[in-house]
């Protein structure tokens, strides 16, 4: 790519932050072949807010549309939600999510992105997990951003079947099939929750 003048720049930042908001500074820094201190002058002449607050905007949006369980049990941030189509969330690879002595993340941390967002993107009060088929590509280490998306393949009857890509970047490193089902006459009552007194 090459470089732009200045006003083109900013064009193209501005298109490509409002198609997909999440790019960090560096990554941005890298695709315009720029310093991230221009990176961060243009986003402040734009009135772009930082990735950390574009993704919270995005976030808040997406809180109110989830139906099968509450937004805290939804891992990463859903920052895309089309019920019963597609659903995208981030999740930022910390020290809690990692190994101590290798700094790859535990796996469980990558399958319960991908599982809930599953669940997330099903139109239904209640949804359960019945099967998936699940593949590790690569490692995911401390630092990485995964970025989780979630598309409804097909749906008969109560079942359906969501296909879950996580990708770094743009290299994928784990992919799952899940079938979920929604359970239409559930009652939260006769599955033994109690009310808070």
């Amino acid at each position: 790519m090459a470089r732009l003048s200045k006003k083109s720049r900013q064009e193209a930042l501005h298109m490509l932050l409002a198609e997909s908001p999440f790019y960090t500074d560096e990554e941005l820094a890298e695709h315009f072949r720029v310093s991230i201190q221009t990176i961060r002058l243009d986003r402040l002449e734009l009135g772009i807010p930082e990735v950390r607050e574009r993704i919270k905007n995005v976030a808040q949006q997406n809180h109110g549309e989830v139906k099968s369980l509450p937004i805290e049990e939804v891992v990463g941030e859903l920052v895309d939600l089309q019920l019963d189509h597609s659903a995208i969330s981030l999740l930022d690879i910390t020290e809690e999510h990692i190994f101590s002595r290798t700094h790859v993340a535990r796996g469980h941390h990558i399958f319960a992105q991908a599982n809930s967002l599953a669940v997330a993107v099903i139109d239904a009060a209640v949804v359960l997990t019945a099967a998936a088929r699940i593949r590790y590509v690569r490692p995911v280490r401390l630092g990485e951003r995964l970025v989780a998306k979630a598309v409804v393949r097909e749906t008969q009857g109560e079942q359906s079947k969501v296909r879950v890509e996580t990708r770094v970047q743009d290299e994928l490193v784990f992919s799952g099939t899940f079938r979920v089902y929604r359970m239409p006459d559930f009652d939260a009552h006769a599955s033994g929750k109690q009310e808070d007194i």
